[in-house]
């Protein structure tokens, strides 16, 4: 006869199962990105060449990365100024940049979060210092409130969304409010870029005398 508890057992089995291959599988595919980045480097940045789609590739790259420099915010400042609408006004061309490249920053994220998720980073493991008890602090936040957390740091350039997606999943965040909120905010932060790509890059073509 199965008890409850043996299929309590089995089932805690499978998850732990379950979340180390899926640490495994995020830890290769970054490996994977940054080799592909090294070695695909010309294509890489011929990616801006090809519109929204280039927009989208190299922005998921770079959300999913930080071990090799993408230039994904000089793509997305080029994109704002060059790429037009599909349809309305040119002025809001940069806001249709801006979601496909916040859409694929939080796509590449995803093997950000799931890496915490499954508790491959060694931040726990390691010996106590000034690294694990900022991961440590972080991960508390994330727990308390880690809606506006995540959106904060999502929404503005800085070095802390990283840590904060690995902490996201170590915390056992929702993964639909996960991508939802880090869409939101990355959205904004891309649109941000993408319009002042377009302000910019207009201005200086006007006073050069080159159409835009």
């Amino acid at each position: 006869m199965i008890t409850n508890t043996t299929k309590l057992s089995k089932l805690t089995t499978t998850l732990k199962k379950w979340e180390y291959w899926v640490g495994i599988l995020s830890v290769v595919l970054t490996v994977a990105m940054a080799s592909l980045i090294i070695l695909k480097w010309e294509t890489v940045q011929a990616l801006e060449g090809y519109g929204y789609a280039g927009g989208l590739t190299i922005s998921a790259l770079g959300g999913a990365t930080v071990i090799i420099p993408v230039p994904m915010l000089a793509v997305q400042f080029a994109l704002g100024g060059v790429l037009k609408p599909w349809f309305g006004p040119e002025i809001i061309g940069p806001v249709f940049v801006g979601i496909i490249c916040g859409l694929g920053e939080t796509l590449g994220g995803l093997t950000i979060y799931f890496t915490g998720y499954s508790g491959s980073m060694p931040f726990s493991q390691t010996k106590p210092g000034k690294i694990q008890k900022a991961y440590l602090r972080l991960t508390r936040l994330i727990e308390r409130r880690g809606s506006i957390t995540l959106f904060l740091l999502s929404a503005i350039i800085n070095p802390f969304f990283y840590p904060a997606a690995l902490a996201a999943g170590a915390a056992r965040f929702s993964i639909k409010r996960y991508f939802l909120v880090s869409f939101a905010g990355k959205a904004i932060k891309c649109t941000t870029i993408t319009y002042a790509g377009y302000f910019g890059l207009h201005s200086i073509f006007r006073a050069l005398g080159i159409p835009l």
